[in-house]
């Protein structure tokens, strides 16, 4: 299959395990985040925005405006369905149908380890964005969540240790990952370098950037690992156009 077939056969999956109050991440962690940095946004744009959970938020939050865009059909569809004010279309990151310097706020919520044209992705957020628009960008931690990154229960030591081993950080890739039975997705891993590289040569600056713990509701689902409370699996940047 390709990419686009393989995220257009998992939207299903997708739509049942991580929306509407199914998992504790997006529940505890994600929403609320995007809903604090996103207030006072009049114009907001969702870049991979899946069924719309997050052009949702941003919705009850006050923007006027919501345009969320997705390559993959079957979470286009599912969006309007659910409806809740904000428009839709399918379109690339890369290729945004949206005229220069249109909105305020662009969100990007764990899409851009998806995106092969990183480069050219962000150049289009650059473009979109008013000066002194901001970005919130979510990413699954370029450093910790690496490809052969999990937790060691190392039984050779005594006493025995747990540990989280660090994969290949520095090394770009594209792997096709299953992430859990049968469902097999697209990642692109890259250093954070990259995309710090691209936001500048774009004009997009960080102002902040929060690497929160994993949320209670995920924690309560690892128990077997102590640790799991000082490893964090996503990192957050909230960066402005100049």
């Amino acid at each position: 299959m390709s990419d686009r077939d393989l995220w257009e056969t998992h939207a299903q999956w997708w739509q049942d395990g991580f929306t509407e109050g199914a998992d504790p991440e997006y529940d505890e962690q994600i929403i609320p985040l995007a809903a604090e940095h996103l207030d006072g946004a009049t114009r907001v744009l969702d870049i991979g925005c899946g069924e719309g959970q997050i052009a949702r938020v941003a919705q009850r939050v006050g923007a006027e405006f919501v345009l969320g865009v997705d390559p993959t059909a079957a979470q286009v569809l599912e969006a309007r369905r659910r409806g809740g004010g904000p428009h839709y279309a399918r379109a690339e990151a890369s290729a945004l149908p949206c005229p220069d310097e249109s909105f305020d706020a662009v969100v990007a919520c764990l899409v851009f380890e998806h995106i092969v044209d990183v480069d050219s992705a962000i150049a289009e957020v650059g473009r979109v964005l008013v000066p002194g628009g901001r970005l919130l960008f979510f990413l699954n931690h370029p450093l910790l969540q690496t490809p052969g990154s999990g937790w060691i229960d190392d039984h050779i030591l005594d006493p025995p240790e747990q540990y989280w081993r660090i994969g290949p950080y520095l090394v770009e890739s594209i792997e096709i990952e299953e992430i859990a039975k049968d469902v097999h997705l697209p990642y692109v891993h890259r250093p954070l370098s990259r995309y710090v590289n691209a936001l500048a040569a774009a004009g997009i600056v960080i102002r902040q950037m929060h690497e929160p713990a994993p949320p209670p509701g995920f924690l309560e689902r690892a128990p077997e690992y102590g640790d799991a409370a000082t490893i964090p699996r996503l990192l957050f940047m909230r960066c402005q156009r100049t």
